[in-house]
């Protein structure tokens, strides 16, 4: 078994390397340094041509895209449990959530920062972005700690890694039960130590 992370850091990929450590799997890391444009050379752009981190490789086999590299990653290693399993009854809201944030958060957000002229409703893939947040607040207020209840999956590496990251640079505004919801999962071991070894890893 082979799995190679292709990181970059500071960016998204961060969270890659989040999950991997709550899953416990090795794997190696390719570093690519964005100032000098290393995801645009011709031997990366052979891997994933839009040239973005984090993309894998794992036996041979590229996935790229955030959402869809968390959903690959629990299911490829299921012995650490951070994804239901087809037949749970989790396994539906497990995929619709990891759907929303790529199709309705991430975009919503990413608008609203830039300051463009909401789309018709008709027409924006997310909606509005008011509906968007209302949902989403909506669910972290249910009841158990994690995103799905009592269940702690890759959405809550997803989820508590994209939060903290936009409410650093005030692209959100989290709630109460938000807060609280990011101290429960940055206080993990496994995120904890990804998040000393990226520190060392940016000279920070």
């Amino acid at each position: 078994m082979s799995l190679v992370l292709y990181h970059a850091t500071p960016s998204r990929s961060v969270g890659a390397r989040a999950l991997l450590a709550e899953l416990g799997v090795p794997y190696e890391l390719k570093l690519l340094n964005l100032k000098e444009r290393e995801e645009y050379k011709p031997e990366f752009l052979a891997i994933n041509p839009m040239g973005k981190v984090p993309t894998i490789v794992h036996d041979g086999v590229v996935i790229t895209e955030q959402t869809a590299i968390y959903t690959y990653l629990a299911d490829a290693f299921p012995a650490a449990g951070l994804a239901p399993a087809i037949g749970d009854p989790l396994r539906g809201p497990y995929l619709r959530w990891m759907a929303f944030y790529g199709s309705c958060f991430e975009p919503g957000v990413i608008d609203l920062a830039l300051q463009r002229e909401p789309a018709p409703y008709s027409m924006s893939p997310y909606g509005n972005i008011d509906t968007v947040m209302r949902v989403l607040w909506t669910q972290l207020e249910a009841p158990g700690p994690w995103f799905l209840g009592e269940k702690f999956t890759a959405l809550d590496v997803l989820w508590a890694g994209s939060l903290t990251w936009m409410a650093k640079f005030e692209l959100v505004k989290l709630t109460p039960a938000a807060e609280e919801y990011l101290k429960r999962v940055n206080a993990r071991p496994a995120l904890q130590k990804a998040a000393v070894e990226e520190l060392k890893l940016s000279g920070a």
